[in-house]
């Protein structure tokens, strides 16, 4: 297969004598590589090479100007900005950014397509106008400035362009507007070379007029990569550009385009393959790859629509991938290291005394922290367990070990909004990430980029008075990084090659992998960054969307030209605005099948494999056994007991092996903490009733103290400063209305004759329970939150914040007790009992719990019921009552404390 380049040097070497002394002028540098590659393969003698530049570097040479850096301009731009006075309001540099970029744009388009920027800044300022606002109507000062702003684009436009011109550089556009307007002077130094066009496609306004101008001089002739499938194919957009310039262009009313090749026609074998999801689209190259040969491979191009896929794709390479060649950098955007930087500065634009401590976990648990803070758990765990969500400078000093001072001062320190400070300080973080010994090379070269980044803005910041705030380096930062890249180094031409889209232009391979052919990628669809409205595109013939559509038509389908086997790659996932359609190419190339192409669409599935589901068994240890005497001798509690109904590993974990929930800071009142606040509130307002009966005097006075302790309690469980604000104010005031209700419950007891006596609160209580068969003493003990006598009878209360139903203390079946966790309410009020017993052995009790959620059912009593739909109930709780339940209890613990019965999970329906 000879390449367009090839086919191209061929075609030279019999137009011309000596093809030395030939100006090459190509799309990108990687195509000059290629095409010197080609060149010296091709050679059979000893040559001079011609002079190959890059279009970008051809029109710099035309017009004597420098392409300015994108972020310099910006602050070249800025000044002209403060020095045009029609601006009725200058804003601040950080607003000024936010719009910048998309006028500079517009401003470089204006140039590149050679209009008048008189006319059509003009034409720009009426169409605001009229899109906004009634002009016939009073006009508000909002107004007056808005309509000022465009009217001044055109002093705006004129300053900018005196101060670049003034030192010799200029944006793109500008230099192609210059290089239109020297054209016919740099054809005169010229004095006859001839001049090669290669490959080109879309041209703006100011090449086409400096590619014709110099084609006169019939010495000189332009390559077309084009085939004649689609040439001849009028409704095609891959052609739309040729059509256009050979019907518009006087060269080609005498000369014939040179060369339209005809290889789409040839044999070919498509497929088109879906697969789920990013990840599953770089596996699957792999695969592909994994099945080529040496020689296949060398031949073959893997080609990202999606240049996010990179990472991911070197990571996919199979073994026998031995030789690469990488013609994109890897963002530098991706790596650890300069997230680390992006969370670091913006925890620093936040103008606040307090650091969240969000943003304190945030950079301790990077890993990039671990290579400067010697002890991060020391400083988490503290947070965690003073539950502090906002830390002042000083108190992070305080938590912080002696050894890590220096670098906490460094990362949470007043950087005082000032830029230079900023600067200095990451800086200083960069030269201490450099001594570290276990960076890796990559990440040492994603550093020194960072140091090259970091140095350049220093440098910006002492030319330019601009970058005042903090707030002004994170963005400036957030930009330099978007388009900062680590570039692969190896050989060129040799080897896989792994590319963008753009870079495969010139370029062909008989083997094509594409990845990402989805819609929105490949094409890339609307954009509207630009401040030029869709009518006045028209009007100036500007390209439009449907044109930049077709640029990528033209890249996909040249792509496929001399191409022998292509695989197609599209991700069929949808996920946020990524949809998983695939591109309107794919469809075309289905509807429009050429005979001699084979098209296969496969569908990519991950293997799924379901395996027979075991639940988990822990046998029991002499080790287990001695914890499970331990926590005997010392108390089953009734909490540790439904625990085991609900999942013999739960109780394994937590009891047995001591695993508790991590300490983390509470940022929001959790449902436990809610529950402690309420309980202990209502300890503190009854203490004063200890052996006492209520009345409605003294309870109403009580009321009167709620706020003051509810808020102790708050402080003592939850946070002991700060104020209370969003949801934990509601939590706050749903506290107070528990404790409030149920006080105006007790109330409205005593008012109907209630006589309440309250006899204990929040008591701790242990019982031994014999069981000879374990062989050691089993104690059973909790904390009972209230025993009271209502009316001469004894009452076992158990305080509950969340909702409990009346159904769930009520027994049909004994058995469903230990078996079924939805009675552990029930279990829980036993076991209270259980340990009251002395007190009502010739008599009997009720055992309940009051629900806050469902105080209008007031105390919900323990029963048993003959049928789930009986209507006679029997709440009365006796000595007989207790037997039973301590029978079930007793084959309960036994089963727990018998080492033949192993821990079994539990299945969870």
């Amino acid at each position: 297969m000879l390449t367009f380049l090839e086919e191209t040097i061929q075609k030279l070497t019999y137009q011309y004598e000596d093809i030395s002394s030939l100006k090459i002028i190509v799309p990108s540098k990687r195509a000059g590589g290629f095409l010197k590659n080609y060149l010296r393969k091709e050679s059979k003698i000893t040559t001079f090479v011609p002079t190959i530049l890059s279009i970008e570097e051809f029109i710099q040479e035309i017009s004597q100007l420098a392409i300015i850096d994108s972020t310099e301009l910006i602050f070249k731009s800025y000044e002209a900005y403060l020095q045009t006075t029609s601006f009725s309001e200058k804003e601040d540099f950080e607003s000024y950014t936010s719009w910048a970029s998309t006028l500079l744009n517009d401003f470089n388009e204006v140039d590149r397509y050679l209009l008048d920027p008189k006319q059509f800044f003009s034409y720009l300022g009426s169409i605001k106008t009229l899109e906004k606002w009634n002009v016939k109507g009073e006009q508000t000062e909002l107004i007056k400035n808005y309509l000022s702003f465009w009217d001044s684009l055109l002093d705006f436009y004129n300053t900018l362009i005196k101060a670049l011109e003034k030192e010799e550089i200029g944006h793109q556009g500008l230099v192609y507007r210059k290089a239109s307007e020297k054209i016919e002077t740099y054809i005169k130094q010229q004095q006859g070379t001839p001049h090669v066009f290669i490959g080109f496609n879309a041209l703006n306004n100011a090449e086409q007029h400096i590619i014709q101008k110099i084609l006169e001089d019939h010495i000189s002739s332009i390559f077309w990569d084009a085939d004649s499938h689609f040439h001849e194919d009028t409704k095609h957009s891959a052609s739309l550009f040729l059509r256009r310039y050979l019907k518009e262009w006087t060269y080609f009313q005498k000369n014939k385009p040179q060369f339209i090749a005809s290889n789409y026609s040839q044999e070919k074998s498509f497929k088109v393959i879906e697969v789920q999801k990013n990840i599953g689209q770089a596996k699957y190259v792999g695969e592909i790859l994994s099945e080529y040969d040496a020689e296949k491979l060398a031949n073959t191009a893997v080609v990202l629509a999606d240049e996010k896929l990179l990472m991911p794709i070197l990571h996919s390479l199979p073994p026998n991938v031995t030789s690469v060649n990488i013609t994109m950098g890897v963002s530098l955007k991706t790596f650890p290291i300069t997230t680390f930087f992006e969370l670091l500065l913006t925890q620093h634009t936040r103008s606040n005394d307090l650091i969240y401590y969000k943003d304190i976990f945030a950079l301790l648990y990077h890993p990039t922290a671990s290579l400067l803070v010697s002890d991060r758990k020391k400083i988490i765990s503290e947070i965690n367990k003073t539950n502090s969500t906002h830390l002042s400078e000083a108190h992070m000093y305080e938590i912080t070990n002696i050894d890590d001072l220096e670098i906490i001062r460094l990362l949470f320190g007043d950087w005082k909004d000032r830029s230079e400070i900023a600067l200095e300080k990451c800086l200083h973080i960069i030269e201490l990430l450099k001594e570290s010994l276990t960076i890796t090379t990559v990440e040492k070269a994603a550093l020194y980029q960072l140091l090259e980044i970091f140095e350049r803005i220093s440098a910006l910041n002492k030319t330019y008075s601009h970058l005042k705030s903090i707030k002004t380096i994170q963005g400036l930062f957030s930009e330099l990084i978007a388009s900062a890249t680590l570039d692969f180094k190896g050989d060129a031409y040799e080897g896989l090659q792994i590319m963008g889209i753009l870079e495969t232009r010139v370029l062909d391979f008989k083997n094509i992998i594409m990845t990402s052919v989805n819609e929105g990628v490949l094409p890339t669809g609307k954009s509207n960054a630009s401040f030029i409205t869709y009518d006045l595109k028209q009007t100036f013939k500007l390209p439009l969307y449907t044109e930049k559509d077709a640029i990528y038509t033209y890249h996909f389908y040249r792509l496929l030209h001399r191409t022998k086997e292509i695989a197609l790659v599209y991700n069929s996932h949808s996920e946020g605005l990524h949809t998983g359609e695939k591109s309107r190419f794919l469809l075309q190339l289905d509807l429009e099948k050429h005979p001699n192409h084979s098209l296969q669409k496969t569908i990519i599935t991950p293997k799924i494999s379901i395996a027979p589901t075991t639940l988990k068994t822990i046998a029991k240890t002499e080790a287990v056994g001695k914890r499970l005497q331990e926590i005997a001798s010392k108390k089953f509690s009734p909490s540790a007991l439904t625990s085991y109904i609900r999942n013999p590993m739960d109780f394994y974990f937590q009891k047995i092996l001591g695993v508790q929930e991590a300490d983390l800071v509470e940022e929001t009142v959790a449902a436990n903490t809610l529950g402690t606040i309420v309980h202990e509130s209502l300890e503190t307002l009854y203490t004063p009733f200890l052996g006492k009966f209520i009345f409605e005097k003294e309870l109403k006075e009580r009321m009167a103290q709620i706020d003051t302790i509810v808020l102790e309690q708050y402080r003592k469980h939850f946070n002991s400063n700060g104020a209370i604000k969003g949801k934990n104010l509601l939590i706050f005031e749903v506290a107070k209305r528990y404790v409030y209700n149920f006080l105006r419950f007790e109330i409205h007891c005593v008012q109907n004759g209630d006589q309440i006596k309250i006899l204990q609160l929040e008591k701790e209580m242990v019982v031994p329970i014999d069981i000879p068969s374990v062989g050691f003493q089993v104690n059973l003990g909790g904390n009972v939150d209230r025993v009271d006598e209502c009316n001469g009878v004894l009452r076992i209360i158990d305080y509950k914040t969340g909702l409990v139903n009346q159904g769930e203390l009520e027994l049909v079946d004994w058995q469903d007790l230990t078996a079924d966790y939805k009675y552990s309410k029930a279990f829980q009020v036993l076991a209270y009992a259980t340990m009251m017993e002395h007190t009502f052995k010739d008599s009997y009790c009720e055992a309940g719990v009051i629900s806050f959620k469902n105080l209008s059912s007031g105390f919900l009593k323990f029963g048993t019921k003959e049928a789930p739909r009986a209507q006679t109930k029997n709440q009365k709780i006796t000595s007989e009552t207790i037997d039973i339940f301590k029978n079930h209890l007793v084959e309960l613990i036994i089963e727990i404390c018998d080492l033949n019965i192993p821990f079994t999970e539990k299945e969870i329906t």
